[in-house]
């Protein structure tokens, strides 16, 4: 299973979402990134478990949602293009100095994705703030960092994606995916 769950990560502002959409429209099952619905429902029921408020509790939440996003990729048949994944969260939490829980490394040391790992770095030209994404270049560029030293910490290869049109960037993830 965990060899056709592909994912893409990379710093806020990079690309990752915009590549996601355009891969659904060409057939890959696509599961959303959790950190951006969070952030919607929070600020829609005055919650505090956001990114600028309580670090820890918006983790806790990211967490149950990409385990319940693996399970039902799971049902799924074919390739399944992940926007962010479990590392994704160790990141986080390494990168806010906060501890990271046992049942989180446990579960990203054990539910695997696709060894190769697209990372989308920094990309000044196309890096805008909104009512979801606060964090500046330079908190991007570190959150950049941050899952480089997560996801390889745990074994798997990043493979670069360049700074180019969401279809050539397309095209490169499906040339390395059907590899």
């Amino acid at each position: 299973m965990s060899g056709r769950f592909h994912i893409i990560t990379g710093g806020p502002g990079s690309g990752k979402t915009t590549l996601i959409q355009f891969l659904s429209t060409q057939g890959f099952h696509c599961m959303p990134e959790t950190g951006r619905a969070i952030i919607r429902d929070e600020v829609a029921n005055d919650g505090s478990a956001l990114p600028w408020a309580d670090r820890a509790a918006f983790a806790a939440k990211m967490f149950t949602r990409e385990l319940h996003a693996y399970k039902e990729a799971g049902a799924l048949q074919g390739q399944v293009i992940f926007d962010r994944g479990l590392p994704d969260i160790v990141g986080y939490l390494q990168l806010c100095g906060l501890d990271v829980p046992v049942a989180l490394m446990h579960a990203a040391e054990v539910l695997r994705y696709a060894e190769r790992v697209f990372i989308a770095p920094h990309w000044p030209a196309i890096y805008e703030k909104d009512t979801e994404r606060q964090q500046s270049e330079d908190e991007a560029k570190a959150t950049f960092e941050a899952m480089v030293h997560a996801y390889t910490s745990l074994g798997y290869q990043l493979v670069h994606l360049p700074l180019v049109s969401v279809e050539k960037r397309a095209a490169f993830i499906q040339s390395r995916i059907d590899a």
